[in-house]
């Protein structure tokens, strides 16, 4: 009996933390009122993937990691491994040290787009390894692809290159290593296509040259895309950002999307713009003109038009219909550190050691029931852990380190805790560097029902 309570209980927390991941809201705030603020960065980071994963970018795909960062790999039809921030940036600074994916059709991406889908993109065709593309959107306006522009960047499979992109609301700057080459102002984009709304940031590889793609998406990547010839693999070692503004959320003030109506939550637009920032730059480096179609040809159709291709979705829809998943935020008394780790707001967060993951049963209220604890680890995935009622408030004591000190009667569990982003179970010995000092479930159950154990 008390096997099947703990293995039930287990089930729906791991169900529970599935479902959590697959959660987001979708809303455009040009044609829809009460649209849900985004979450706001507010601040830099810096983060390198040769140390693993980190909760402020959620995957979706196979991405994994090794010594040389994130890889995103494409190995058959409908492979798309992608990281999205969990964050916004009100203009900002984004930096990405990488190695584009190689292969015929391949393409390699990172895009920043906002919920009323402004977009600003870079993207580098595996069919080329001596030119990266840039581009933008405003709006969701896709009538026309003539925005594109092939920009020399040499060697970009071969050797890890960094790429930035600096919005703000005079100019927005495209630079391969060192060199900028490419520069766009309101006044020399298209009309009221000039991004300038909170953006979220994505990156990743698929194929654009799959077969079940749009003949002018599997011609702009240059396809068909042949997988014999594969994996093909995209390789980010690190990513900066920094958020030009300051605060804890962006909302839309007014159905304009202008940036002067976005309002900050206890910050300020343009609160942490540097002043280099307001140098009109030049480009360094020619640009072509990309040809026609200079991105996955779309459908024009009146005011109907959608991009088809990654990361949009094909089909027909009328523009005020389309909508943009929102980012899934961060939950109330955690922060994104520098790092770009999801860490308690507390000053005094330390990670703590496997054995602090079993409660001592001696600082537990006598006769309690149990309840639920949600809350996030500090690489971002989501936990919920039922405990003995009372134990959050119970009296800890802390070793000189900082660590909680336990007794060893409640003993050792092994169990397997599932992350809520991307689904992937952690062993309790690799997990317990991260979770806060609170039992795990199998733990709390086995010393509620007087210690007994599967």
């Amino acid at each position: 009996m008390v096997s099947k309570l703990l293995v039930a209980a287990a089930t729906a927390l791991l169900s529970s933390r599935f479902t959590l991941a697959q959660t987001y809201s979708s809303c455009n705030p040009l044609y829809s009122t009460g649209c849900p603020a985004n979450t706001a960065l507010g601040k830099s980071i810096d983060i390198d993937f040769t140390q693993g994963e980190v909760g402020s970018f959620t995957s979706s795909g196979a991405v994994t990691y090794g010594s040389n960062g994130a890889s995103f790999t494409v190995s058959k039809s409908g492979d798309a491994p992608t990281l999205s921030s969990i964050f916004y940036i009100m203009f900002g600074k984004v930096q990405i040290t990488m190695k584009a994916a190689p292969g015929a059709g391949i393409v390699s991406t990172l895009v920043l787009q906002s919920d009323d889908l402004d977009e600003i993109d870079m993207e580098w065709l595996g069919a080329d390894d001596t030119e990266v593309q840039t581009n933008y959107f405003g709006k969701g306006e896709v009538t026309t692809y003539n925005r594109g522009a092939f920009d020399p960047a040499a060697n970009n499979q071969g050797e890890f290159i960094t790429y930035t992109i600096e919005w703000t609301a005079e100019q927005l700057v495209w630079s391969v290593g060192s060199t900028v080459v490419r520069v766009l102002t309101p006044a020399t984009a298209d009309s009221n296509q000039y991004p300038q709304t909170p953006m979220q940031i994505k990156f990743g590889a698929w194929s654009g040259g799959d077969s079940s793609n749009a003949a002018g998406t599997i011609s702009w990547a240059r396809g068909p895309t042949d997988y014999s010839n594969g994996p093909f693999t995209m390789v980010v070692q690190s990513i900066a950002v920094t958020d030009y503004s300051t605060g804890t959320q962006y909302k839309y003030g007014d159905e304009s999307g202008n940036w002067t109506s976005i309002e900050s939550v206890g910050g300020s637009v343009n609160g942490n713009v540097p002043g280099s920032a307001s140098v009109i730059q030049t480009a360094g480096a020619a640009a072509a003109t990309s040809g026609s179609p200079s991105i996955p040809a779309g459908i024009n159709n009146g005011n109907s038009a959608t991009r088809t291709g990654y990361p949009w979705v094909a089909g027909t829809q009328t523009v005020s219909q389309v909508t943009w998943s929102t980012a899934a935020g961060i939950p109330s008394g955690w922060e994104i550190s520098s790092e770009g780790k999801i860490v308690p707001t507390s000053t005094g967060y330390t990670p703590y050691s496997s054995a602090d993951l079993s409660p001592s049963s001696s600082s537990l209220p006598s006769g309690a029931g149990l309840e639920t604890i949600t809350g996030w680890d500090s690489r971002g995935f989501a936990t919920t852990q039922t405990v003995v009622a009372g134990y959050g408030t119970a009296q800890k004591s802390y070793d000189d380190q900082g660590f909680l000190i336990t007794s060893s009667d409640a003993g050792a569990v092994s169990t397997t805790a599932a992350g809520a982003i991307g689904g992937k179970g952690r062993s309790t010995n690799a997990a317990a560097a991260e979770w806060m000092a609170q039992p795990t479930l199998l733990g709390a159950l086995a010393a509620a029902v007087g210690g007994l154990l599967i």
